[in-house]
């Protein structure tokens, strides 16, 4: 039986406002990125989401971004090393002590917006978010785009990885993501999308933006769940990979 991963962006409410059906989203994902404080999230969001997280199973990972709450990091940042490695360390520390208390613990790492588009190219930020992640737990493992810098790296300091695919994201020919710039870069209907995710799995395939197939790496699924929809979408593609034989679980399992 074929297998692979959802995940999905939750725990970024921010006091009291909220964002996305995290409780919705975490009933369908099998790993849960959860936001550290750094581009949303705070203490109380991210202690609740890792406690519902934790009584569904679902695995736990650090989804560490820039200092930038008000861009919602998503503003691309030249942070020096002296800076972006202990602060990547703070987030993972921060949610590590949050998921001990309830039981669980911190599997994985996924850098957030403008910081996971930066290391897909970056050697300089993709290394130090490698010697973040080695210098507080080898066990990590780093989830990015195939083929980044990133991986690349987290590799060289003995981190294993994981690979992802976006769900409702349109790619090139070439196997990387449409620019959300263009039109058509991201995809809204449930059904396209899931079909779309059931072929990834069967043939490591997706269909590019100029109908050519191309192949794809992927040990996980990112379901986005802040867009309007998103568990609508989620769960479609949850059914849809389920009505094909396809095991649903955790790349990064205790």
């Amino acid at each position: 039986m074929a297998t692979i991963d959802l995940n999905s962006d939750v725990g970024e409410a921010f006091g009291p406002w909220p964002m996305g059906d995290d409780e919705g989203m975490l009933r369908l994902v099998s790993s849960a990125n959860i936001a550290c404080g750094f581009h949303a999230g705070d203490p109380r969001a991210m202690r609740a989401t890792v406690r519902l997280a934790a009584e569904r199973s679902v695995a736990v990972g650090a989804h560490v971004g820039y200092r930038d709450l008000a861009g919602f990091g998503r503003r691309a940042m030249d942070v020096a090393s002296e800076d972006l490695i202990p602060e990547i360390i703070y987030q993972i520390g921060a949610l590590q002590a949050i998921a001990r208390a309830a039981g669980t613990t911190v599997r994985y790492v996924k850098p957030h917006g403008a910081l996971y588009n930066t290391i897909v190219h970056d050697t300089r930020q993709a290394r130090d978010v490698a010697t973040a992640m080695a210098e507080v737990d080898t066990n990590l493992v780093l989830l990015g785009l195939p083929g980044s810098q990133g991986l690349i790296e987290a590799n060289k300091a003995g981190l294993a990885t994981a690979a992802e695919a976006f769900a409702d994201r349109a790619y090139t020919p070439e196997g990387t993501l449409v620019s959300r710039r263009q039109a058509g870069a991201v995809l809204e209907d449930p059904v396209k999308v899931a079909r779309r995710m059931v072929q990834l799995v069967e043939d490591g395939t997706v269909e590019s933006i100029d109908g050519t197939d191309v192949k794809i790496s992927a040990d996980s699924i990112c379901v986005h769940g802040d867009s309007p929809g998103a568990v609508t979408m989620a769960d479609r593609v949850y059914q849809e990979l389920r009505g094909a034989g396809v095991e649903i679980a955790a790349f990064a399992r205790a």
